[in-house]
């Protein structure tokens, strides 16, 4: 390059210069070479991997290949497949493959990158001095897609209250709609008469249709001045409890509320509740929605000693919860880690989802491809979490009711234990030292040896429904075996808490024979238990003797049968004979046979009762059987009524034990918690967070930096560093995210509930996509209108849900009819800009309530609560089973409003499922509406359909009884909301005429007048 410069001062150069066109040539070329100058000046400078190669790598190719995500096989986020697969070959630019993808020939764009723009000549020119230079890619640096930083997106927008538009209209949320309506040349619908305004109103303030007497008074009201009972009727259904009954179902179905973990093991949580209560509660005292945030997300922090401030926890933890990951696997394996990892991953998703309207959780394996939020972004959320978990805790105090229950558990305890000292007291008199020097033994070899549990094995009959049925079973010895004894082991087993003893025959007999069928004269009862009800034995061999007689079979027939639970069994662990002269077990592998056994392998099974295996008390041989003397010596001694006497208070006093543990120091909720009891492998952090690292690509096994409490910089440009100053405090870390979810400038959780809100009362959002307010969902249909309503809200003081409801519904958008426009079909048929109000179909939810209001079995006074089970759970210590066809709908326990039903996740109610009841597993922003011949079938057939349509047939008859007339009437004001019409009113008479009144009402509660709201 330097020569080249001097060349062109070379005397035969001055001398081109004297003539205009040789200037003008040279010029040119000077030109060419100022402008290739820095290529020229660099091209023996060393290039730098880091600052020149990978920029290019990470901004051109990185979004196709890169780990996780590599088309073509070809990954670039290490060097490994670049040098493997031949794309590079270090020190021969011209032997690269790589650049010949990335440079044009003949005219034509190069084969990559397949998006965006090409390669520049300077970004080629690195690269092929890189391949030449030898290629060097540090070991330790792995290339990452570059994160979003453009900002410049509608809702990460500073949030400024847009100015009304200048309108014909009053009312501020018309002017909006109605500027909107005439840019897009669409006509406005007129208003809806006042008896369906009322019911409509009803419907999306209360869930509930208005009773004939509500609608009468508004009516009579509306003809002498319409705006104030329209006001009027607003206020008194704002103020109404079922208000936060309604809003608070929405409220649910964004926060994933269930009432059982859900996974595999869909175990019920009996405590979630009170949230749920909270969360109506909330509504109908129109809490500040920035508290109503900050409580959920760290109540117990900000708001210390408020019941509220743990309650609005149940948030954190209102979602699905992997039993098996956390209780059965545990943190100490990877299967537990990971299901740690989703736990966390699920909490930030419902924060960011549910209050921001943001998809946070896409930054889990590389950085937002459409938003401005970095993997280091989404890891420090985790850093926040890192020491919560979802449990029972403690509220408030314990109502007095359970104090009293409480105090009153213990005296009954107390009374039971001074009877069991008198008894102990007693036998001391008597025999002195003897029987507590033989517990204390039996005390000592139970600490000296471990015990051997194997519930696993044994035989078990069939289970009946009643205790005396006689069965038996027996051991054939092979041959006929000079016998001592004849030792019964107890069977041992968990169910219902049974524990050892599991099955023992409350009555029986024990016979031997040298006969199988036990008719001839050498059957012999050596045990005959079978007079009065014996004592449990426990883990205590019964002892039976034969006194040196011969036998073969050995038969043990059980005449009153062992309680199991609501049914009777018949079970043994071991059945042992004893030879005369050397005291082996003759029975050790010897033919079982019995018509009543299941065969359960490998837990019970005929072949367990001889295979020598049982549960011991003891390990070692010997020292068992010294248990076993022992045993026998306290049983010589010890007094049958007064040991019977003392097992009734053991028992009695674990019953009492346990109904005392059942009540907790407090009232609890399931919530997101630090500090409770452990249960199996899932245990506590107390307070102090889990490590958490940058996970590469996502991957558990790929740790990366350990992450502090952060979170995103969606409205600033910085990663927000939360609890600075103690980044190891996890509740200041999350009050610390509590405030930034509740700045006054965060566009977006005052963008994402004014949105809500909208879509609430006018039953679509002005975003399409409420949980995703980022580039992967959709701009506002009326951007304005949504900031003055999010700005209204942000600066109300109150920040008042409540105001802003009544805003929207005095508004006459909200007041429109429901019908059809031809024009405007053409250019909105789906009504994105309010020209008219959209029908409705009811909620599940809606529905259900409605059937039992309006057939008058409803009970509005019972609010709040544990939840009512419209279900049976068979099987719930271990994988329960929800049966609903089980439960008597005419239960008066089930007729409450819906909201207040046990949830379930893995097996979701019926009928409401298939009336696109939300799932709870997941966040919910908008339901389903589908239209399906099982919904019509589930409405006309489902059992709770038909009982309240008798109850309907009920109340019209007794409002009525002699009058069809006014039966048909009436029916149709309650479910309605208005008389029939002429030729429903002829259709329906007859109906009732000729198919009675409980059909007539199955039809009525089937109807689409019913079903819809105009």
């Amino acid at each position: 390059m330097q020569s080249a410069f001097r060349w062109n001062r070379t005397p035969a150069a001055k001398k081109l210069q004297t003539t205009v066109p040789h200037v003008a040539r040279w010029r040119g070329l000077a030109c060419v070479m100022m402008l290739s100058w820095p290529l020229f000046l660099r091209a023996a400078e060393p290039v730098d991997f880091k600052a020149d190669v990978a920029p290019i790598l990470e901004q051109h190719c990185l979004s196709c290949h890169a780990d996780g995500n590599a088309k073509g096989d070809l990954s670039l986020t290490t060097f490994k497949h670049l040098e493997e697969n031949g794309y590079v070959v270090a020190g021969d630019p011209d032997g690269s493959y790589l650049l010949e993808l990335v440079i044009a020939t003949e005219g034509k764009r190069p084969e990559m990158p397949k998006k965006g723009e090409p390669l520049t000549s300077m970004q080629v020119e690195l690269l092929r001095r890189w391949i030449e230079q030898g290629a060097k890619w540090p070991a330790e640096v792995k290339l990452e897609e570059p994160a979003v930083d453009d900002r410049s997106w509608w809702s990460l927008n500073p949030l400024i209250a847009a100015k009304v538009p200048a309108s014909e209209a009053a009312h501020p949320v018309d002017a909006f709609i109605d500027a909107k309506l005439k840019e897009k040349q669409l006509v406005p619908l007129q208003q809806a008469d006042p008896r369906t305004l009322i019911r409509r109103l009803t419907y999306d303030l209360t869930g509930l249709p208005p009773t004939p007497e509500e609608i009468d008074n508004f009516l009579a009201a509306n003809k002498k001045d319409p705006e104030a009972a329209w006001s009027a009727l607003v206020d008194r259904l704002l103020a109404a409890p079922e208000f936060g009954e309604k809003i608070g179902q929405h409220w649910l179905d964004l926060s994933r509320y269930g009432e059982s973990h859900g996974y595999d093991k869909d175990h019920p949580r009996m405590n979630s509740w009170p949230y749920r209560d909270y969360v109506i509660r909330s509504f109908n005292e129109d809490k500040p929605y920035a508290r109503f945030v900050q409580e959920q997300v760290a109540g117990d922090v900000l708001f210390p000693g408020e019941p509220d401030g743990v309650l609005g926890l149940g948030f954190l933890a209102a979602g699905p919860w992997d039993f098996i990951g956390h209780s059965e696997v545990g943190e100490g394996k990877m299967d537990g880690r990971i299901a740690k990892h989703l736990d966390r991953d699920e909490m930030i998703s419902a924060v960011f989802n549910v209050f921001m309207s943001t998809t946070v959780q896409c930054a889990q394996c590389h950085h937002h491809k459409f938003d401005p939020i970095r993997m280091e972004d989404y890891y420090g959320l985790h850093a926040v979490f890192a020491a919560v978990d979802r449990a029972d805790r403690v509220y408030q105090a314990l109502s007095p009711e359970k104090q009293q229950k409480k105090q009153l558990l213990v005296e009954r305890m107390e009374v039971l234990q001074a009877e069991q000292e008198s008894i102990d007291s007693e036998y001391a008199k008597r025999h002195g030292s003897k029987m507590s020097d033989i517990d204390k033994r039996l005390t000592e070899l139970k600490q000296q040896y471990p015990s051997e549990l194997k519930p696993e094995y044994g035989f078990h009959s069939s289970v009946v429904p009643e205790a005396d049925t006689a069965m038996w079973v027996q051991v054939d010895l092979g041959h006929p075996q000079l016998a001592s004894h004849v030792r019964l082991m107890p069977a041992f087993d968990m169910f219902n808490n049974i524990g050892a003893g599991f099955g023992f025959p409350v009555r029986f007999r024990v016979e031997v024979s040298t006969d199988e069928n036990f008719e001839d004269e050498s059957v012999r009862c050596v045990l005959d238990a079978t007079n009065e009800d014996q004592q449990n034995p426990g883990s205590r061999p019964v002892l039976a003797d034969v006194g040196g007689a011969p036998i073969r079979y050995v038969r043990l027939t059980a005449t009153k049968l062992a309680l199991r639970q609501n049914d009777y069994v018949f079970a043994l662990g071991e059945l042992q004979v004893f030879r005369q002269a050397s005291g082996d077990n003759v029975a050790l592998g010897a033919n079982v046979t019995s018509p009543y056994s299941i065969e359960v392998p490998v837990r019970w099974g005929q072949k367990n009762l001889t295979d020598g295996i049982f549960y011991q008390e003891v390990s070692d041989p010997i020292a068992f059987e010294e248990f076993i003397q022992l045993d026998m010596q306290r049983a010589a001694i010890e007094d049958p009524e007064a040991e019977a006497r003392k097992s009734e208070i053991e028992t009695s006093l674990n019953k009492l034990k346990k109904q005392l543990n059942a009540i907790p120091e407090g009232e609890v909720v399931y919530a997101a918690a630090t500090h409770f009891k452990s249960d199996d492998n899932f245990h506590p952090t107390n307070g102090k967070p889990r490590k958490i690292h940058l996970l590469n690509r996502g991957d558990l096994r790929s740790p990366r930096d350990e992450m502090s409490p952060g979170a995103p910089g969606l409205w600033t440009v910085e990663h927000v560093v939360l609890a600075p100053g103690a980044p190891k405090d996890e509740g200041a870390a999350r009050a610390d995210l509590a405030m930034y979810l509740t700045q006054p400038d965060n566009p977006l959780v005052w963008r994402s509930i004014a949105n809500r809100v909208w879509q609430w009362i006018f039953g679509h959002p002005l975003v399409a996509t409420p949980n995703d307010f980022g580039r992967m969902g959709m701009e506002p249909t009326h951007p304005e209108l949504l900031d003055y309503l999010a700005a209204r809200l942000r600066d109300d003081p109150q920040q008042s849900v409540k105001s802003l409801v009544r805003l929207l519904v005095h508004s006459q958008a909200y007041r429109r009819k429901s019908g059809g426009h031809v024009e405007n079909s053409l250019i909105d048929s789906g009504n994105s800009y309010q020209w008219r109000f959209d029908r409705r179909r009811l909620s599940a939810e809606e529905l259900r309530d409605s059937m039992l209001a309006i057939s008058g079995m409803l009970q509005l006074d019972k609010r709040g609560g544990p939840s009512f089970q419209d279900f049976v759970i068979e099987q719930p210590t271990n994988s329960p089973h929800y049966e609903y066809h089980l439960h008597d709908p005419d239960s008066p326990e089930s007729h409450r409003r819906t909201i207040y039903r046990f949830v379930v996740r893995s097996q979701p109610q019926p009928m409401l499922t298939a009336l696109d009841c939300a799932d709870p597993s997941m966040s919910v922003p908008l339901r389903d509406e589908s239209t399906t011949a099982i919904q019509a079938l589930t409405q006309w057939n489902n059992p709770l359909v038909e009982v309240m349509s008798r109850h309907l047939a009920e109340r019209l008859q007794q409002a009525a009884a002699d009058d069809i007339a006014k039966q048909v009437e009436l029916a149709c004001q309650l479910a309605w909301g208005r008389s029939p019409g002429g030729k429903e009113r002829v259709i329906l008479l007859d109906l009732m005429q000729t198919q009675g009144a409980a059909t007539f009402a199955r039809v009525l509660l089937n109807s689409s007048a019913l079903t819809y709201v105009d």
